[in-house]
């Protein structure tokens, strides 16, 4: 069974601890007919428990590919993953789909918001789904949208519709947060906010939180930041200093 989430008090800047991933030379192929295009070319990666880490790079750098595995959405040419001690390399498709469901809550760069329901009721997709849920107007309180509860999509702005995505992904109480470029449709007021929003759960609820953007101006933010190069990991650095999204410019 897929370990448990141990919930611990974080600290501003946390030291390396406990392994919520531990990726070994990670490869991925895509055959494109009789072409091989290697997306990763054995990638080693730790992510640490309630860190927050920016995996920074340009397009075509592997990142989506590399979050997509860790996430279960996609599986390695090569190589292993762990989630604590469990292998997810050795999972099959029902296995990755639990671990899915159960540990992790995605953010992505469109919101995939249903147009016919609230706020409240787009939440409440995911938390009729877990078995340990956050009540909807709770995670929606915690990315500043207690006053929007009722509001259907079309009534929200692009950086509040993806805040309501961040507060589906949160409901149901995930392990881990991963997020591709989940400010790249906004502009740099709104991605500030959604921002902010993401660093509120990531304190709020010690959840481990990677970020992927081509926007070197928010590496500032993560405790770490991953820096990726044609389906490599070119150089990882340490931020001495988190910087509030507030001071984030682009």
């Amino acid at each position: 069974m897929i370990a448990a989430n141990a919930s611990a008090a974080r600290p501003a800047v946390p030291p390396m601890g406990t392994s919520v991933f531990r990726a070994r030379g990670l490869t991925k192929v895509y055959h494109m007919g009789e072409i091989d295009v290697p997306a990763l070319t054995g990638v080693d990666l730790d992510l640490y428990l309630g860190e927050l880490v920016v995996i920074l790079g340009p397009s075509g750098s592997g990142k989506s590919t590399l979050l997509n595995i860790l996430g279960g959405l996609d599986t390695a040419t090569s190589g292993s993953v762990q989630f604590f001690d469990h292998d997810l390399t050795a999972a099959d498709q029902r296995g990755l789909t639990r671990f899915r469901r159960e540990h992790v809550g995605f953010v992505f760069q469109f919101y995939n918001l249903i147009p016919s329901l609230t706020a409240r009721e787009n939440v409440q997709l995911v938390t009729d789904l877990t078995t340990r849920p956050m009540p909807a107007p709770e995670a929606l309180a915690l990315v500043g949208l207690s006053q929007r509860l009722d509001h259907f999509p079309s009534q929200l702005s692009g950086g509040e519709q993806q805040r309501v995505a961040i507060a589906r992904a949160v409901a149901k109480r995930p392990d881990v947060l991963l997020c591709d470029e989940p400010t790249g449709a906004l502009d740099a007021e709104t991605g500030r906010l959604v921002l902010e929003a993401l660093v509120q759960v990531n304190k709020e609820l010690n959840t481990t939180t990677a970020i992927i953007t081509h926007n070197v101006a928010i590496a500032a933010i993560g405790d770490r930041v991953i820096h990726m190069h044609s389906g490599a990991i070119a150089e990882v650095t340490r931020n001495a200093r988190r910087v509030a999204p507030s001071e984030v410019e682009w």
